[in-house]
């Protein structure tokens, strides 16, 4: 299966699911809260983690047809399970492993599954507090005030072949993406912008469409709020009807 980032002819919603987190009970919660949804995607794996994730997607395409995107945390959690793979590139940052050195090492292992390799240029935006994300990769967030920063920087990473732009607010991130980030990223990019943190109401995913988001990831917000992913698949549904 060839996994195609929604971009500007509709949106689109993903569901991360981290398996540090989910236990067989709420997995299978997660899993049938989704289908009802109409899901379009769900993103495997977390920054903490160092679980392998092959039972993780195991189960979710065991549970729903809905397409499962790897989310890799870690080299640990390379799989070739997944229908799809986020290569992630911290290019907000300038940890080298994460800006390429932990690619070398994948590069054998992925050149067997390429097709379903997504190159996503991963910008981290300070949201309040400092993440996981922060913590984990040892890099400072782009100022969340700082839209020419984000800009330059998303830029930087669709002309250097990057398929899709992530600005993350980071897991447990008090608040999302500025809207003003994403509108000034959107546009200037031609690829598929997807943002994720802080997305813990119906408004503020609504607003980050508004501003120009074709895909929004949803984590926290949902273990906390299990009809969350419901408003937020309503609120997908009311934009591509519109067009």
């Amino acid at each position: 299966m060839k996994i195609e980032i929604p971009y500007r002819q509709r949106k689109a919603v993903a569901q991360l699911v981290d398996p540090d987190k989910v236990t067989e009970e709420s997995l299978v919660q997660t899993a049938e809260n989704a289908v009802r949804a109409k899901v379009d995607f769900f993103l495997a794996g977390g920054s903490l983690t160092s679980v392998p994730v092959n039972n993780l997607i195991e189960k979710l395409k065991r549970l729903t047809d809905i397409p499962v995107i790897l989310f890799p945390g870690n080299l640990i959690q390379l799989t070739a399970e997944a229908d799809g793979v986020f290569l992630l590139s911290l290019i907000s940052g300038r940890n080298p492993e994460l800006l390429i050195g932990n690619h070398v090492i994948a590069a054998p292992f992925l050149k067997n599954i390429r097709e379903s390799v997504i190159p996503v240029g991963y910008i981290l935006v300070d949201c309040g507090g400092r993440t996981s994300v922060e913590y984990m990769s040892q890099t400072s967030p782009v100022p969340r005030d700082k839209y020419d920063i984000a800009v330059a920087t998303a830029l930087a990473g669709e002309m250097l072949g990057m398929k899709a732009i992530y600005l993350e607010a980071g897991s447990g991130a008090t608040l999302p993406v500025d809207i003003k980030m994403i509108e000034a990223v959107k546009a200037e990019i031609t690829i598929p912008l997807i943002t994720g943190g802080g997305l813990n109401t119906p408004d503020k995913i609504e607003e980050a469409f508004i501003a120009g988001a074709d895909m929004v990831v949803l984590g926290n917000g949902c273990e906390k709020n299990d009809q969350l992913i419901k408003y937020a698949c309503q609120v997908r549904d009311k934009f591509n009807k519109s067009k």
